[in-house]
C-alpha cells in the first residue's frame, strides 16, 4: 500500500501509487514506527526540493527519525507547493534559483533563511494553501507556474494551460478568468527571470 508522502500543488500530502521524478522535505512530520505523518505538515520552513538520486545513497523511506520523503511529480509541482531547490543535493540548481530569485524579487542575494521566510508567508494561510489574487492573465505567466481554478490546478507552459494530476499533465481548454495563483509569488519572479524548471514530458 502506497505510504502517504506525495504533494499536490496544493501542498497536501497524499498516498497514490505515483510517485514522481523529485524527493524533499519539510523536517520530521512522521512516526516512524507506523510509517504514518504526524497531525503537522512542517516541522521546518526549509521546504526543500531534493533528487531521488544523489551519490548512490538509499534511504529507507519513512524509515527512521530523520527527514520524512515527500514525492514531486515534477520541480514545477513542488515549486507550486512552496519548496526551494536544496543547497546539499541540487547546489547548481539552487545557487540559479537564488540568483534568479534575487533578481526577480530585487533583494542582495539572500540567504536560504531568508528565502524560506518570505516563503513561508507565501505558501500558507494558516494551515492551508495561501491562494494570491491574481493580476495578469493566466496565459502570460512564465512557464511552470501554476494556477487553481475550480478545485484543479493548472501549469503554464508555452502559453498553454495543462491540468494537472499525479500521473502527469493533460492539454486543458478552460477559462482561467477566475484563477488564484497557486505558485508564490517570489518564486514566479525568478521563473520570469528565466529560472529553467523541471517540467514533467507529460506537459510536451
Amino acid at each position: 500500500m502506497p505510504l502517504q508522502n506525495r504533494v499536490s500543488p496544493f501542498g497536501e500530502i497524499v498516498a497514490t501509487e505515483y510517485r514522481g521524478r523529485f524527493t524533499g522535505n519539510r523536517g520530521i512530520i512522521h512516526d516512524p514506527a507506523t510509517k504514518t505523518l504526524l497531525n503537522r505538515r512542517w516541522s521546518s520552513k526549509a521546504w526543500i526540493t531534493c533528487v531521488c538520486e544523489f551519490r548512490g545513497r538509499r534511504r529507507k523511506v519513512m524509515g527512521g527519525r530523520s527527514w520524512t520523503e515527500l514525492f514531486f511529480l515534477d520541480e514545477a509541482t513542488s515549486f507550486a507547493a512552496g519548496h526551494r531547490p536544496c543547497f546539499y543535493c541540487c547546489r547548481t540548481d539552487a545557487e540559479a534559483f537564488r540568483s534568479a530569485w534575487a533578481k526577480g524579487n530585487r533583494r542582495a542575494k539572500p540567504s536560504a533563511p531568508e528565502m524560506d521566510a518570505v516563503l513561508h508567508s507565501e505558501r500558507l494561510d494558516g494551515r492551508v494553501k495561501r491562494l494570491h489574487v491574481l493580476r495578469i492573465p493566466a496565459l502570460t505567466l512564465p512557464d511552470g507556474a501554476m494556477v487553481a481554478s475550480g478545485g484543479e490546478s493548472y501549469l503554464m507552459a508555452k502559453g498553454e494551460a495543462w491540468l494537472w494530476s499525479f500521473a502527469g499533465y493533460a492539454r486543458a481548454s478552460v477559462d482561467l478568468s477566475d484563477a488564484k495563483l497557486l505558485t508564490p509569488p517570489s518564486i514566479v519572479n525568478a521563473l520570469r527571470e528565466g529560472f529553467p524548471v523541471q517540467i514533467d514530458g507529460s506537459a510536451a
